[in-house]
Parts: C-alpha cells; structure tokens; sequence
C-alpha cells in the first residue's frame, strides 16, 4: 500500500508546500479577476477604500472584483494551484538541464517566468519528505539480508540470518573448530536487531554504553551528539529522520560561507549570487532523493552508480553556467563543493542531534 500512502502523504504535504510557497511568493496564482468577470468591479477597493483604477487595488494589490460563490472559491483553489505549478514546469527543466543558467537568470532579475529559489525550496522540502515517509518504511524495512539463498527484508530477515549463525557457531563448537568469525556476524546482526527494533520503538530502545571521552570539536553540544550517536546510532538515527525536515532551512546558511570561499575576491558575485546558487542546488539533490525514494520503495532497479553522478554532474553544469568558469575552473571547484557538501551535511547532522538531545 505504498502507493496510497505516498498519495495520501503528497496530497497533504503537497497542500502544505503550494500555501507554503505562496506565502514566500504571494504573486504566484493571481490573474486579471475582472477580465475574467467580464470587467464589473466597485469603484473603491473593498479592502483599504482606495479608488480602483484597473483590475487590482494600486495601494494594497487586492483583486477588484471579489467573488462570492463556492464554484468560484475552487476555481481560485486550482487556478492558484497550477498557475504556481506553471511556474514549476518552467523552472523544473531549466534547474534539471541548465542550472547555472537559471541561477544566473534569476540572480540577474529575469524572474517573472521562475519559481523562486526559497519557494521552489520550501515546495521540494515537502516533497522530499513525504516521499521518504511514505517509501522509506521503519529502519531496516527495505534492507535486504541473505538466509539460505532468500533475499528477505527487515527484522525477520535478522532474526532468521541469527537464528542460522548461531546453528552454525553450535556445530563448530561440537566439532571443537574456531568460531571467531561467526562471532562478530552474530554481534554485528544482534546489533542490527535492536536497532531495527529501537528505531520502530524509539521509547524501548536499548541503550548500549560506549565509554567516550574523546573531543572532536570546540563545541560541547556537537561532541556530546557525537557521543550520543556512538551510544545508540538507532536513537540518532530515529531522531535524525523525525526532526530533519524542520531544520532543513539551515543548510542554506551553512553552505553558503563555503560557496563564498571559492570567489572571496570576487567584486561581480556576492552573498546574494552564492544564497541563489544554493538553494536552487539543494532543491535539485532533494528532488533526486524524493525520485530514489519512491523508485526504492516500488522495488524498481535503480542506477546506484548513474544516482551517485549525478550530483556532481549538477554541480559541475550549475558552477560552470552560473558563474562563467572555464571548464578547468568549473572542474576543481565542483570537487571542492563536494567535500564542503559533505562537510556541511554531517554538521547539519550534528546540530540536529544536539538539538534534539540525543
């Protein structure tokens, strides 16, 4: 029944994302009431009193004409809907094939034909996050373990391949053989056993005691997450997963310093070019993750390695576009943003799981 959850997931989070963008973006959606109500409209705004002159309110932009039917209010409801998602299919292609030029249009104030980078934000975030609560399953759900020559799924599977290492480990101690090898598969699956089960009930989870005093950082509340993690990954993983979404936003002022690092003398691209640069960037890795999502959890073979090219291929396209590199200087700066990438989301991780407590 995955299908019908991601349903049931995107109808509601796709609502959310639409009110949600349109807030960022109140023009989206609006269209010449009057023309479309054959002109009749009162002589002052009903809003602020202001004389009308025209279709909209010059001082505060309401529509003049304001309907008053049912049939009308769902007419706004699907025109507001799709006249943003019509910016959508114009934006969508652009960030997928051209994602530099985008970046560049959008910086340079060509805007009226695209989706904002903080609307088209917010939209992906809500779509990311319902395809990975409605495909994802509970921790351990779709990973597969190998029992007898069966592929089986989740805590099952665990508990089955268990059941056969322990059997196993009983015959070589009845024929007086070493046993050291089972023994870690036999830790290593009891491990993946409570996690799988911790993560499905967070409250019963068994915490294990890692002795841990080593620093890692200057900030207590990181190196405590680290530690945390260490103690119950399932817990941290759990928490990860339920609070992830909430904290989204912070990726961009995390990775926007990073950006700035690689044209600090730059005098023609500043904050504002580099914050457009990332948010349409992280719009593109979370739509990718929303499509392996629900290609993973509908069982359909998937391109690991074709997955794994395309962020840096992107980032390549959109650094090379966006700011007018050479093909050598669009190269090494792509593999410095990948390392900043990786960098900027395992402190994303860790500022959540501080947060969070764990």
């Amino acid at each position: 029944m995955a299908g019908e959850g991601f349903l049931q997931g995107l109808l509601g989070d796709g609502v959310g994302s639409v009110i949600t963008g349109r807030a960022v973006e109140p023009t989206a959606g609006e269209h010449d009431a009057a023309k479309d109500h054959g002109g009749d409209h009162p002589a002052a705004c009903l809003n602020c009193g202001a004389a009308l002159v025209g279709s909209h309110c010059h001082a505060c932009g309401q529509p003049a004409h304001v309907h008053r039917t049912i049939g009308a209010f769902f007419h706004d409801l699907a025109h507001g809907v799709f006249h943003f998602e019509g910016k959508i299919w114009r934006t969508l292609p652009m960030l997928v094939l051209h994602p530099g030029r985008l970046t560049r249009e959008y910086a340079d104030g060509r805007r009226a034909s695209y989706v904002s980078p903080i609307a088209l934000f917010l939209f992906c975030v809500f779509l990311m996050f319902a395809a990975i609560n409605a495909f994802g399953g509970k921790f351990g759900e779709n990973s597969l373990v190998n029992v007898n020559g069966n592929s089986i799924r989740g805590l099952e599977a665990n508990e089955k391949e268990l059941v056969r290492l322990k059997q196993e480990r009983a015959k070589l101690e009845a024929e007086n053989k070493r046993t050291d090898g089972l023994d870690g598969q036999i830790i290593g699956r009891e491990s993946a056993i409570e996690g799988i089960r911790s993560m499905q009930d967070p409250a019963a989870a068994v915490k294990i005691t890692v002795p841990d005093q080593e620093q890692y950082s200057f900030i207590p509340a990181i190196d405590h997450a680290i530690h945390s993690f260490k103690e119950n990954p399932a817990l941290a993983l759990y928490k990860l997963r339920s609070n992830a979404y909430k904290y989204a936003w912070a990726l961009i002022p995390l990775s926007v310093p990073m950006v700035w690092l690689l044209f600090p003398f730059s005098r023609r691209f500043g904050l504002y070019d580099h914050t457009v640069f990332v948010t349409y960037s992280l719009c593109f890795m979370m739509l990718l993750v929303a499509i392996l999502s629900v290609l993973n959890g509908l069982h359909v073979p998937t391109m690991t390695a074709a997955a794994g090219l395309l962020p840096p291929w992107h980032l390549y396209r959109q650094t090379r576009e966006a700011y007018g590199l050479t093909r050598g200087g669009a190269i090494w700066r792509t593999g410095a943003l990948m390392m900043m990438a990786l960098f900027a989301l395992t402190l994303f991780m860790m500022l959540i799981l501080a947060e969070s407590g764990t």
